[in-house]
């Protein structure tokens, strides 16, 4: 009997695992990573699903991401050509020099188009193409109504995208004392943004040599404008804007795909260049985890 028995669990036990009913442990689960930033949020870009989150809502400085609302104004308007003219104002040039501000070092006189504006801003951070886009697309009898003007197509846009704590009182992020927005707002205006075949084309270039056209006529070769974003193309990163300053100290707002996975998030307030690199492949690798 005890023979049969024995006989019995081992045909038992060979019946379980030929037939696969004992399966294997389940799968570890993806480790919630720890940024440095002092906020930080990651989006599942195909269905807005939230990933992480760290003080997503709390309203911080954003610095030059700011820009990424200043061309995401622009490429909403109506009838819009990417090849029109601007003339490089002196007001342009006398603004970067009174606020030590970045420059995509545009040159008085000279006639650019808006599609090299949107170059000129995204890439070095140019302040001075920046205010070239809002007096360009404001309305105004002046410069001072024009780029205010604009600004408030920027608080609307923000409105409309649900951007619920965010405020704008400068159009490249030099801020007046009122702009300010969050990790999860800016996400929302970088996944919106990102829907623009334009700017996502902009954003994504390493590098880009304007030819612009001169007082006399003639066709000026600008130095070639390089990304500030320095994880382009890292694991599928396609931008989308850096940002820094005194207070706001180190921001980035990303976007990457791979593998038909694709995230899209910000981090705020990092302490310096190295942890706000550092911070955003951790969010990059954990979405793309998260994911899959």
């Amino acid at each position: 009997m005890r023979l049969r028995r024995a006989v019995a669990v081992a045909v038992t036990s060979g019946t379980m695992l030929a037939t696969g009913v004992l399966t294997a442990a389940p799968a570890q689960a993806v480790a919630t990573p720890t940024i440095t930033a002092k906020g930080g949020f990651l989006m599942n870009s195909a269905n807005g699903k939230t990933l992480f989150s760290k003080s997503a809502d709390t309203t911080r400085l954003t610095a030059s991401t700011t820009k990424i609302m200043t061309a995401k104004v622009v490429l909403s308007q109506k009838n819009l050509n990417l090849d029109s003219k601007v003339t490089i104002k002196k007001a342009y040039s006398d603004y970067i020099v009174s606020k030590g501000a970045s420059s995509a070092r545009l040159i008085v006189g000279d006639k650019v188009t808006v599609r090299q504006l949107l170059y000129g801003m995204m890439l070095p951070s140019g302040c001075d193409a920046a205010m070239a886009l809002a007096d360009k697309f404001g309305s105004g009898s002046t410069v001072s109504a024009r780029t205010k003007n604009f600004i408030g197509k920027m608080n609307s846009m923000a409105k409309s995208l649900g951007m619920t704590k965010t405020h704008f009182d400068s159009f490249d992020g030099i801020s007046n004392g009122s702009n300010y927005s969050t990790p999860r707002d800016l996400t929302k205006l970088a996944r919106s943004a990102m829907g623009s075949s334009t700017f996502k084309t902009v954003v994504k270039a390493k590098s880009y040599k304007a030819k612009t056209i001169t007082k006399s006529g003639s066709t000026r070769t600008m130095a070639t404008w390089s990304n500030t974003n320095t994880l382009l193309g890292w694991n599928g990163t396609l931008g989308v804007k850096t940002g820094s300053g005194t207070s706001a100290k180190y921001c980035l707002v990303f976007a990457a795909t791979k593998n038909g996975e694709s995230v899209v998030g910000a981090v705020l307030t990092s302490s310096s260049a190295a942890n706000r690199t550092s911070d955003v492949k951790k969010l990059v690798n954990y979405g793309y985890a998260k994911i899959s």
